[in-house]
C-alpha cells in the first residue's frame, strides 16, 4: 500500500492522524531527478466528512539537490504545511501528490551554498 492513501471507510470516526517517513524513493516515483537524497517526516491528520474530506499535513526534514554554482550536493531543510479540502471519487484519498507538490514548492528557486562553501576547484572557472 502507498504511504498517502488512505482508505476512507476504515477510518474511525473523528480525526485519524498518519505520520510517513519518506526517502529518495518517494521522489524516483514521480520521476524527479532534481533530488539526489531526502529524509522528511510527513505528519497528517484525515477527518472524513462522509463524501468529503480534510486534511491538515505538516513537512519537515531534509532534501538534498545539486547546488547551481559548483554541482556539489546541497542539504536543504524542508519545513512546510497545507491544509486541504477532498472530494474524493471513491472511497481512497491520495494526497502524495500534495505532498510532492509542497515539498518542491518549498525549494528555493536558486539552490546554492552559502558564500565561500561552493568546491573550490569548479568555481575558480565561473567569471566574477
Amino acid at each position: 500500500m502507498q504511504p498517502f492513501v488512505v482508505n476512507l471507510n476504515s477510518l474511525k470516526p473523528g480525526v485519524n492522524h498518519f505520520k510517513v517517513l519518506i526517502g529518495k524513493e518517494f521522489f524516483d516515483s514521480f520521476e524527479n531527478r532534481e533530488i539526489l537524497n531526502a529524509s522528511l517526516e510527513v505528519g497528517f491528520s484525515v477527518f472524513s466528512h462522509g463524501s468529503s474530506a480534510s486534511v491538515q499535513c505538516s513537512i519537515s526534514g531534509f532534501v538534498s539537490v545539486s547546488c547551481d554554482r559548483c554541482l556539489e550536493e546541497l542539504p536543504l531543510a524542508v519545513n512546510t504545511e497545507f491544509e486541504e479540502k477532498y472530494m474524493p471519487e471513491s472511497a481512497e484519498l491520495d494526497i502524495s501528490q500534495d505532498v510532492y507538490d509542497y515539498i518542491c514548492c518549498s525549494l528555493p528557486l536558486q539552490r546554492v551554498h552559502p558564500e565561500g562553501e561552493c568546491n573550490e576547484e569548479t568555481t575558480k572557472f565561473i567569471c566574477k
